[in-house]
């Protein structure tokens, strides 16, 4: 079988795109894991299908990890699925709506840059009562759309976020689907620079787009600082991380930053 894909990036978290409007890819698991390792088919963090819905949506939203596994949400891939999408409407618009798992989001063009409105966050759990080796700081929990745990750091430059990222990906308390996790340094009040651990990547990757909101949540809990805030990411973008407060509750959520085509292509699978 001939697939015909889009490779993009959203700073630098990068992914395999297609147009599966009439359904005409299903692929296994091993299929798409296969088309994402970098060594023997296209190489991403993950894959992107954009297939029909019968709800209000324009779209329906499918993403998988690297190891070809289905997940419910990914920010950065969100953004690069609204540029994509956005071309294949049938009348030009800078905004798309997608049915996710997490929820139906939305994404506007805006230049080079696209905002996602995010699923509103939940379960969030402050300074859990977890113990990782190596790590002295305390970890908070957040569901952006998909779990995440934050820690904040004095210094990312000396972590080994590999080791430190399985540890708590793989921790008895998140057993059995495991986490994300997501190490952060303040660099002042409103700018934070964070690195991350995938769960279904298992490695660390150039961004995340819900582990940017879980950070970014975490730090305006830890210090007050106002929406939007900054957030630097290892791929070397600035992103912007807006919300609403509502009670104790976050509302409003968006994600902006860039999202941009690689190249396109077609492989044998």
């Amino acid at each position: 079988m001939i697939i015909s894909f889009t490779k993009m990036n959203g700073a630098g978290n990068d992914f395999v795109v297609l147009d599966n409007r009439d359904l005409a890819y299903n692929l296994s698991k091993e299929q798409i894991a296969f088309l994402c390792d970098r060594h023997r088919g296209i190489g991403a963090d993950g894959l992107l299908a954009a297939e029909p819905t019968d709800g209000e949506a324009d779209f329906r939203f499918r993403y998988y990890n690297a190891d070809g596994g289905e997940a419910e949400m990914c920010g950065n891939g969100a953004r690069c699925f609204g540029r994509f999408t956005a071309s294949l409407l049938p009348e030009p618009a800078d905004v798309v709506s997608f049915e996710t798992i997490a929820g139906t989001l939305s994404a506007k063009l805006i230049g080079d840059d696209v905002e996602v409105a995010m699923s509103d966050p939940f379960d969030m759990q402050a300074e859990l009562a977890i113990e990782v080796e190596g790590l002295s700081y305390p970890i908070h929990s957040v569901n952006t759309g998909v779990p995440h745990t934050v820690a904040f750091v004095p210094n990312l430059a000396e972590l080994d976020v590999v080791k430190l990222g399985a540890a708590v990906r793989y921790h008895s308390h998140f057993a059995p689907a495991g986490t994300n996790a997501n190490f952060a340094q303040v660099i002042e009040t409103g700018h934070i620079a964070i690195r991350t651990y995938e769960r279904g990547v298992e490695g660390e990757t150039l961004a995340c787009g819900t582990g940017m909101v879980a950070c970014a949540l975490y730090h305006h809990l830890l210090t007050e600082a106002p929406s939007p805030i900054k957030v630097d990411v290892a791929g070397g973008e600035t992103l912007l991380i807006g919300f609403e407060k509502s009670g104790d509750d976050f509302v409003n959520v968006t994600l902006t930053g860039p999202a941009v085509v690689t190249f396109t292509g077609e492989i044998e699978i």
